[in-house]
């Protein structure tokens, strides 16, 4: 039970949470509390408890201790009885302030337990305690101490400190999250913002957050859910995405569901997760930057310009199916290998191997390469991959937290990788005997 002591200039005041305030003459200082629980074999009043307290401890311990002398000179206070009666039982407990010494009180508390009758009935009392009042009062003064400097420190915090709090907050990555009923991967920070970043993928997202961007949801695929309509109404959005045929499609399907205010791509022949924190923030600084009222062609007219080093070859079919403000590309006849066509066979071993592999890089953007035998070669970022697929010697089998592109595809067939596993693949052609998979194929999604 929790107590609180107040004292002022009448009397002392002890309050308790489930007791009445108790009062002692402000000539005595309470010491002790002494607590007594009793049960009583008939229908008994607070009246009669108090009566039995008294008078049969009255002389037991002589005149100096009988409990209306110690009362009447401030070494008592109230007794305070609670009685509950059920069943022609009562059953209760009792508390004496009293500020005497602890061997008076001890006195005292073994007196009450000899009373054996209360009334006519049966009777037993027996202590529960004596609790030392002034070793709590110290406990409420040292609690008050503490929350008093806790206070001043709040309040008092150095003007650098409150600096050096900003700038790490600034630095610290936004969180993954999902949006809509297609559970699609965003950022925290795409429901307050006021702009908004379409990219392709989850690995994307995951990117962005590095360079500091918790505003991009991921559309997941060329079908875009209506989910992203609701999302962007009333928003700046920015399409950023990757710098490959599969890039291309998604945009036209994004002109015919949402207002696009600005459009970015990653450099030519590569993916957006595949970028670095600051060429992505290089990138969309840019968005920040341009007036709001620039129109989409405008931007396009840009990006033309930036990008004329790519080299696409016009195609009538492509020329009917996409507006003048569309990049022309050079037209591939490719399709999406299915899962019967990878050929992707894993053992038990070896996909005990890919799932501990799995929980290790998952939303780290990261691709390890495994030998013959299923041990590790090497770990490197997913941005690297390409360019280190050349120093694996040996390599058998590569796991990546991204998407399994064509040119990934061709730089690991010249380094000998037979086998590659990632979240999803991209537009394939079949110029390759490299088997691929994804990690829902395998049940690790």
């Amino acid at each position: 039970m929790s107590k609180h002591l107040y004292s002022c200039q009448s009397p002392i005041v002890l309050l308790y949470d489930k007791h009445e305030v108790m009062e002692l003459p402000n000539t005595g200082i309470v010491k002790y509390h002494v607590k007594l629980s009793f049960d009583v074999d008939g229908l008994v009043e607070k009246a009669d408890i108090i009566g039995a307290i008294f008078g049969q401890t009255e002389g037991l311990l002589g005149p100096e201790m009988n409990l209306n002398e110690l009362q009447k000179v401030s070494k008592v206070g109230r007794i305070e009885v609670n009685v509950d009666t059920k069943s022609n039982v009562a059953k209760g407990d009792a508390l004496i302030p009293m500020s005497t010494d602890i061997s008076t009180a001890a006195l005292i508390a073994a007196a009450i337990e000899s009373i054996d009758k209360v009334g006519p009935f049966q009777a037993r009392f027996e202590l529960s305690g004596i609790d030392d009042i002034r070793a709590i009062k110290k406990k409420v003064i040292v609690d008050r101490a503490k929350k008093i400097v806790q206070e001043w420190a709040t309040k008092t915090i150095s003007e650098g400190e409150e600096m050096l709090k900003d700038v790490y907050d600034a630095s610290k990555p936004g969180k993954l999250t999902t949006f809509g009923k297609g559970q699609l991967a965003c950022g925290t920070g795409v429901f307050n913002a006021d702009w908004v970043i379409l990219v392709e993928g989850r690995a994307d997202v995951i990117n962005l957050l590095r360079a500091g961007f918790d505003n991009s949801i991921a559309i997941e695929g060329a079908k875009i859910d209506e989910s992203i309509t609701h999302l962007t109404e009333g928003k700046k959005v920015i399409a950023f995405l990757d710098g490959d045929r599969a890039g291309d499609l998604i945009l036209k399907e994004l002109h015919g569901l949402v207002k696009i205010d600005k459009v970015f791509r990653a450099p030519a022949g590569r993916e957006v997760e595949e970028c670095t924190p600051l060429e992505i923030t290089e990138i969309l600084n840019n968005a920040l930057e341009d007036s709001k009222e620039e129109s989409f062609s405008s931007i396009k007219k840009q990006q033309s310009v930036l990008q004329n080093h790519k080299k696409y070859v016009k195609n009538d079919r492509e020329k009917n199916s996409f507006q003048q403000t569309q990049p022309q590309f050079n037209h591939l006849e490719t399709y999406p290998i299915t899962k019967e066509e990878n050929g992707l066979q894993t053992n038990n071993e070896s996909k005990s191997v890919i799932r501990n592999i799995y929980s290790q890089i998952n939303e780290t953007l990261e691709a390890i390469i495994l030998d013959g035998s299923m041990n590790t070669i090497m770990k490197v970022p997913v941005s690297e991959i390409v360019k280190k697929l050349s120093d694996s010697s040996g390599g058998k089998i590569l796991v990546l937290d991204g998407i399994v592109t064509q040119r990934l595809i061709d730089a690991s067939d010249k380094a000998g990788i037979e086998q590659i596993i990632g979240h999803r693949l991209a537009d394939l052609k079949r110029s390759s005997s490299i088997k691929v998979g994804t990690f829902s194929e395998m049940g690790l999604q």
